[in-house]
């Protein structure tokens, strides 16, 4: 036997339209259990929900809208995370060069010995 893994959760504008197309014949019950991978127990619970009318567009419609709140709550906290660390950077004092105006470069050594005139034949 496989696990399955952790619970899958499908919107109800998903269940509804499902739930219309096997209403209308549109689709069969095993050809949604099989395209769908679901079970027959969960989708005649989602026939039986879809025949009292609790399944409906208002549902969907919050559903939808409580998504987008969710998602919008993340990036809430993702800005104020990205504010904090901005703000952190800019009062972090930046290493200040050797001479203050000077220009400083990560190679230093010696200079290159002088060339006697090029190569000779």
């Amino acid at each position: 036997m496989t696990s399955r893994g952790p619970y899958r959760r499908h919107s109800t504008p998903f269940k509804l339209q499902l739930c219309q197309d096997i209403r209308t014949g549109a689709l069969g019950r095993r050809d949604a259990q099989r395209s769908h991978n679901l079970s027959a127990n969960l989708i005649q619970r989602w026939l039986t929900q879809y025949d009292r009318g609790e399944l409906n567009n208002e549902e969907a419609e919050a559903s939808v809208i409580a998504e987008y709140e969710a998602r919008i709550a993340a990036l809430e906290r993702k800005v104020g995370q990205l504010t904090m660390e901005l703000d952190l950077a800019k009062k972090t004092p930046r290493m200040s060069t050797a001479g203050g105006s000077e220009r400083s470069f990560v190679i230093s050594g010696p200079l290159a010995a002088p060339s006697d005139g090029g190569a000779k034949p």
